[in-house]
């Protein structure tokens, strides 16, 4: 029972401060419980406790959350959905989640199986870095939240849609996308957080509903308390992210991705990881 709490509490602390920083909450769950000897959580556990890093969203971004759905109702009643920034920046957002949502249904039992391999996973951490580092260098990074087009979020939400490749990293493609649009390394951060509360949520309640009788009898326990771990972790992470791209640049994350990438295959090459266990 104490092992299994220690794991819990493992686990919820590396989702929580994973999934919003750009360094891939996959890889993670997928590494660290790997060298420690566990065997592999799988994606329905990840996608469960993904419901706590949700919760510390809808928390920290509570005010953000209630002035967007307050602009969207007021623009409804208006009949003129695009009659305000607010009702815009939820519009951006529900379009932004229908990518991540049908390719989520369509690669379903890809993302579940071979795409957790590790050497999928190293690729796509030291890939994805490189294109972080190009939308750092060529982004202009001129525009707020408020200056999104639909074409902005459409973008974003494209992007989103490759994280469902374990080890690209949600909050990563997102940002990356961001940049790319032009936002500000904050503003990217901002509307990353916000778009990810759909696509957490869905994922999370239909791993949940799916795995139900798996999950809820033989991991209960662990996994309340690795979703309360991951929620107080994941918001400590946004506000520390926020505040950093306030001042400084993503290539500190950049240049871990790479690291990581690259650890992981000289661990596979020296069989001190099984790259699908």
């Amino acid at each position: 029972m104490i092992e299994e709490i220690y794991k819990a509490v493992i686990l919820g602390i590396i989702q929580g401060a994973t999934e919003f920083i750009p360094i891939s909450s996959t890889a993670h769950l997928r590494v660290i419980p790997a060298l420690l000897g566990w065997k592999d959580i799988g994606a329905a556990y990840s996608a469960v406790i993904q419901l706590g890093t949700l919760a510390a969203t809808l928390i920290y971004f509570r005010n953000d959350i209630s002035q967007i759905t307050s602009g969207f109702l007021k623009a409804v009643k208006q009949r003129d959905l695009f009659s305000n920034m607010d009702s815009k920046i939820f519009i951006f957002i529900i379009a932004g989640t229908i990518p991540i949502s049908v390719a989520g249904l369509l690669l379903k039992g890809f993302i579940e199986g071979d795409a957790r391999g590790l050497y999928v996973i190293s690729f796509a951490l030291i890939i994805l870095a490189v294109i972080l580092f190009i939308a750092e260098r060529t982004g202009k990074q001129n525009k707020s939240m408020e200056n999104m087009t639909l074409k902005d979020g459409i973008m974003i939400g494209c992007a989103q849609a490759l994280a469902l490749i374990p080890g690209s990293s949600r909050s990563g493609v997102t940002i990356t996308a961001g940049l790319f649009t032009g936002l500000t390394r904050e503003a990217s951060a901002r509307y990353s957080f916000l778009l990810s509360i759909p696509a957490i949520g869905l994922s999370g309640l239909y791993e949940l509903f799916k795995e139900r009788h798996e999950l809820l009898n033989e991991n209960l326990l662990s996994l309340i308390i690795a979703t309360i771990v991951s929620l107080i972790s994941g918001y400590l992470a946004i506000a520390f992210l926020i505040n950093y791209l306030k001042k400084r640049s993503t290539m500190i994350f950049v240049i871990y991705r790479i690291a990581l990438g690259i650890l992981i295959l000289i661990l596979l090459s020296q069989g001190i990881l099984q790259n699908l266990d």
